[in-house]
């Protein structure tokens, strides 16, 4: 309750601000508040997000490098690999600068269009690494249940039309978020209680009917990306099935290590997205700085795992990635 209050207090503070308020309607900047109720510990909360975001950052590089550098690693999954660093980058990036300013020099404010800018990429690449995703489960499919056509099946073009498919599935599914916040008046406040712009903070901001937003936000959710988990599971069912067909057990385990990187991936990125999306529309208990943490979390997380997960159990990442390091590489 204390911590609720604070939040309100600072929100009616901010309103009282002309500088902040002074077209509410059809503001020109928003106000990003961070962590509302933890400002304090502003400095302190930034060290673990710093330290994911450089790992994610440098994670992701490394790993495009080496599939760059090693012609042994130009094959789908590892170019399917390249396309899920890209994305992670992006994401990353679109929002931890300004988070890190908010955290070390309380630059709260954001124009109105570079924080649509930023809900929408925001959203893009969360919907294009689901794509990807899905991407990866065919390419294990046709890998593990048809061997002898993989390289026939998923070749070079095919990778490519696959991943501009990925890419152009999310930017038009993601693109009605802007045009539906632009047109909405914001007649209360411009302050957005946490530190980046999403779809559902500024729906929340609006003082219009904002019913068809959120259907279409559930539909994106469950629809679009709950499909891509149906097809990543029935993919997976049909790989155990193949797997478990084995003769021998050594085999089993040998074929199953080729997806374990996956699954741990697929896990990452599923669990923590449906649970805030849950969270965000029907936990309305929940301490606000609670919501903003995970959320926050969950944006860094992946793009700080995913390179991890690949460098260390893929065998041929792990060594040109030691042979990189000991100088012995070319």
């Amino acid at each position: 309750m204390e911590t609720r209050g604070t939040s309100r207090r600072e929100l009616l503070s901010y309103s009282m601000s002309d500088s902040n308020t002074t077209d509410c309607t059809n503001p020109s900047t928003f106000i990003l508040l961070g962590i509302p109720g933890l400002e304090a510990a502003h400095v302190w909360i930034s060290i673990p997000f710093c330290t994911m975001f450089a790992i994610a950052v440098l994670g992701n590089l490394t790993i495009l490098f080496i599939v760059k550098t090693e012609p042994s690693l130009h094959e789908p999954m590892y170019y399917f690999l390249c396309m899920l660093a890209v994305t992670n980058l992006i994401l990353c990036t679109s929002t931890l600068p300004k988070m890190l300013a908010i955290f070390w020099f309380n630059s709260k404010e954001i124009n109105f269009s570079a924080c649509l800018t930023q809900m929408y990429f925001t959203h893009c690449f969360s919907v294009m690494e689901s794509g990807i995703c899905v991407a990866m489960a065919l390419d294990r499919y046709v890998a593990i249940c048809d061997p002898l056509r993989h390289s026939t099946i998923l070749t070079n073009p095919m990778v490519a039309k696959m991943g501009l498919a990925v890419v152009l599935r999310s930017s038009i599914v993601v693109l009605p978020f802007p045009f539906l916040v632009r047109q909405w008046p914001y007649c209360t406040t411009n302050i957005i209680p946490q530190p980046y712009c999403l779809h559902i903070a500024l729906a929340k901001l609006a003082c219009a009917d904002t019913h068809v937003s959120t259907f279409y936000g559930l539909f994106v959710t469950f629809c679009v990306m709950g499909l891509d988990g149906i097809f990543i599971a029935v993919s997976y069912t049909q790989i155990l099935r193949a797997i478990f067909s084995l003769p021998t057990k050594d085999a089993r385990l040998k074929t199953f290590e080729t997806c374990v990187s996956h699954l741990c991936v697929i896990l990452a990125f599923y669990i923590p997205r449906f649970f805030i999306s849950l969270m965000y529309r029907f936990a309305q208990n929940v301490p606000l700085h609670f919501h903003i943490l995970i959320a926050n979390v969950y944006l860094l997380v992946p793009p700080m795992l995913n390179p991890i997960i690949y460098g260390v159990r893929t065998k041929k990442i792990r060594v040109r990635l030691l042979r990189l390091l000991t100088h012995k590489g070319a």
